[in-house]
């Protein structure tokens, strides 16, 4: 009963950050600093950092789908707090990044344009789609809610992978058009 209770305490935490998290980045993704006043830099240091990031992330998933399965669950705990960690470390820069930086035009043509898109797109709406999924599994974790858990995880885990891999194929399709 504890569990539950702990899972009905969390549900409405999980909405509301599942629902400000897009809200803020739009907004945010909007803003540009230097049109405020703030003479700043563009941050262009940081997608490669965050495209690294997303990678990370995507090996950590794996390495916890092995340690779990292996029954290390401590280890598989630690790498998937440091998965959680390393996405909010990258929704931070991504954000810094645009707030600083005009957003970059792919230029690539023909079938490869679309090729691009269509991951932009599922990767972005997936990486939204994703946010309450990771909560509520993480939640289900450390409420020992095992079976719970274990049922989201498997759908929780493709999608955020994917979400983090893709993040890298975007990076490398468009940092030919990174301004210089």
């Amino acid at each position: 009963m504890e569990s539950k209770s702990l899972e009905q305490k969390y549900n409405k935490l999980i909405i509301a950050i599942s629902v400000l998290i897009p809200i803020v980045v739009a907004i945010l993704f909007g803003i540009k600093l230097k049109d405020f006043g703030f003479d700043v830099e563009p941050l262009m240091f940081l997608p490669p950092i965050y495209a690294t990031i997303n990678g990370i992330t995507a090996l950590l998933l794996i390495a916890a789908v092995f340690a779990i399965k292996n029954g290390k669950r401590k280890l598989h705990e630690r790498l998937m707090t440091s998965a959680i960690a390393l996405s909010v470390a990258f929704l931070v820069m991504y954000v810094a990044y645009h707030m600083t930086s005009d957003s970059t035009k792919f230029g690539g043509e023909g079938t490869i344009k679309y090729v691009y898109f269509f991951i932009l797109f599922t990767h972005i709406v997936l990486s939204i789609i994703i946010i309450p999924m990771v909560l509520i599994t993480y939640v289900r974790a450390i409420g020992k809610i095992f079976d719970k858990h274990k049922k989201i995880a498997r759908i929780t885990f493709p999608i955020w992978l994917y979400v983090a891999v893709t993040g890298v194929i975007v990076f490398l399709m468009i940092s030919p058009y990174y301004a210089k």
